[in-house]
């Protein structure tokens, strides 16, 4: 009798688990598929801009285009592999992979797709189980899922700002393409 209990009891579990986990598991699938074309995007407005316009920013106290393009693989990788994969976080003050110095246009792309490889591995793999785990995000308490919704916000955020400094320097950014 005790059997049929456990196994009744874990019958259940499974039906109402696994909708759950469906969901979940949708979510990812949906993540990756915006965060490839995120990526897309993010690359052609990178391509697009001069190199010789990449030190332009909009005011002294802006981050130039280079900047925000570098940044945006830091956030990634911070919120990535930091956040989600509890590696060790790169500190921003100090962090050198994601500082412009004297890369180039061609080696800032670069870094940048890496990221977006590493990220997207992570992500792929990423246990769905966690996806409500909650974490201090500056002060505030976020689950997992969030986080992964601020990361694609940020990079809106940034791509938006490169979008205008192509404007202020006469350039025309390349055609939005929904869901990205």
């Amino acid at each position: 009798m005790k059997k049929i209990i456990i196994l009744t009891t874990l019958a259940l579990l499974g039906t109402i688990s696994s909708p759950l986990l469906a969901q979940q598991n949708d979510f990812i699938k949906d993540y990756l598929e915006r965060l490839e074309n995120s990526r897309r995007y993010l690359i052609l407005v990178a391509e697009t801009m001069p190199e010789n316009k990449y030190s332009y920013k909009a005011s002294s106290d802006s981050l130039t285009f280079a900047q925000n393009l570098l940044h945006i693989g830091y956030a990634m990788d911070w919120h990535s592999q930091s956040l989600l994969g509890g590696r060790e976080s790169r500190g921003w003050s100090t962090d050198t992979i994601f500082k412009v110095g004297d890369k180039s246009k061609e080696e800032m792309i670069a870094l940048l797709n890496t990221t977006f490889d590493e990220a997207i591995a992570l992500i792929s793999k990423f246990d769905v189980n966690q996806l409500n785990d909650k974490l201090d995000y500056f002060g505030l308490i976020r689950s997992k899922r969030q986080i992964l919704l601020l990361l694609t916000d940020h990079i809106t955020h940034h791509r938006g700002q490169m979008l205008v400094y192509m404007r202020l320097n006469g350039l025309v950014p390349p055609r939005y393409v929904l869901f990205q």
